[in-house]
């Protein structure tokens, strides 16, 4: 273990592990990347499943363990240490892109995204948190910004590669061998190379003497659920934020593909939103240190709604990519500055329970948006689904605008 007395907070102090742990969130995006182009149409090509609802089962199956996979990953990360916890989730990742390959029916899908959620509750919340430990607290948007970076920039890249490579050899297996790379090496880089940073939240913890008072995981939950107005706005903004991404995964392949477009096609617009959000990031991370975190998440909200209606009233690739291109950069806006609004309001030796209830507020999202727009889509059509989860971010993002009270970056470091 490392000595406190050689721990030291900053980027630019810690920038080998940081680094490393921003590869290894890459691999962590890349696992769900496989199947943001393919799955939904395996289900619709391969096993002919007519009901939306029943097709977009796999994302909610990844979504709800997802969730409460977030939330206990704080608590075992302050019990166990973080690195322990990141290569747990790994170990559970590796049956994945197997179990997908060989799928004999609809239900080893479903089990396999269950597997998937745990992996990306576990690893994606450890290099969250691990980094933030890292930097300490005057760099926290630009550390989350990083992180966010390279997980969604994988995503949208493997999105793309995928769909290139159905487009050529097939929907399986070929697209989801890249999942046993990313698996493979995640899992060795993290057993071999990862440092714990619980030295560094004991260094942060000292310089706030003021606020050490010991809490529970139940004050915790109803604090970043809804007792503080800060870590409420956050919460439900993340939850529409990812209820509309549940929605896309799901929902976008085929809305495309009943309008004739081709999997290739649809690969460079499922491309397009995560990359566009990944690469963004390393910009409005920063910016969130410099400007605040309100007005990008609620301005960042109505980017989402809008590239959200213009995906349900227009019926061309061109406008499609456009609208790809604002809900990607609207989410950039979003993302580390939700994260690094939770970190400001939690106090380091209770900030990796907070992040873990935050980010199970956040990712329910998936499921909740995945099945309520399936049911609306088998009643009333595809565009319907779209165009009232649109509306549903619009008023997030007017809820933040007035609840949350913006911390000043001073007060924040």
């Amino acid at each position: 273990m490392i000595q406190s007395i050689n721990v030291r907070l900053g980027l630019r102090e810690n920038w080998p592990q940081f680094a490393l742990l921003v590869l290894i969130n890459a691999f962590v995006g890349g696992m769900v990347g496989i199947e943001r182009t393919v799955v939904p149409l395996i289900g619709s090509e391969e096993f002919h499943i007519a009901s939306t609802t029943l097709i977009v089962s796999f994302i909610a199956s990844f979504g709800v363990v997802k969730a409460f996979a977030n939330l206990i990953s704080g608590p075992m990360a302050d019990l166990w240490g973080r690195k322990r916890v990141l290569i747990l989730g790994w170990l559970i990742g590796i049956p994945v892109p197997f179990m997908i390959i060989w799928a004999p029916n609809w239900e080893w899908v479903i089990a396999a995204n269950a597997l998937l959620g745990i992996n990306q509750g576990l690893a994606w919340s450890m290099t969250v948190i691990m980094k933030v430990d890292l930097v300490g607290p005057k760099s926290r948007g630009l550390a989350v910004g990083l992180n966010e970076f390279a997980g969604y920039l994988a995503v949208g890249l493997t999105a793309f590669v995928t769909g290139y490579l159905a487009s050529v050899y097939g929907l399986r297996p070929i697209p989801i061998y890249l999942g046993i790379v990313y698996a493979f090496l995640g899992t060795v880089l993290s057993i071999l190379l990862v440092r714990d940073t619980r030295d560094h939240v004991r260094l942060e913890a000292s310089s706030r003497p003021e606020q050490t008072a010991s809490i529970g995981f139940r004050e915790v939950f109803a604090l970043a659920s809804f007792k503080d107005r800060n870590l409420f706005a956050a919460a439900q903004a993340g939850l529409v934020n990812n209820l509309n991404d549940g929605m896309s995964w799901g929902i976008f392949p085929l809305f495309f593909a009943s309008f004739g477009l081709g999997v290739e096609r649809i690969g460079i617009l499922k491309a397009a939103y995560p990359a566009t959000w990944g690469i963004l990031q390393i910009a409005t991370g920063p910016l969130s240190d410099r400007w605040g975190r309100k007005g990008l998440i609620v301005a960042g909200m109505w980017v989402q709604a809008a590239g959200l209606f213009l995906t349900a009233l227009t019926r061309s690739f061109e406008w499609w990519l456009l609208a790809s291109l604002l809900i990607g950069l609207g989410t950039a806006m979003v993302y580390p500055s939700l994260i690094a609004a939770v970190s400001d309001a939690a106090h380091p030796t209770w900030r990796a329970r907070a992040l873990s209830v935050y980010r199970f507020w956040r990712d329910l999202g998936y499921a909740i948006g995945a099945l309520s727009a399936g049911l609306i889509a088998d009643r009333f059509g595809l565009a319907w689904a779209i165009a009232s989860v649109a509306a549903l971010t619009f008023v997030s993002g007017t809820i933040v605008a007035f609840a949350m009270r913006e911390r000043p970056p001073s007060e924040a470091r």
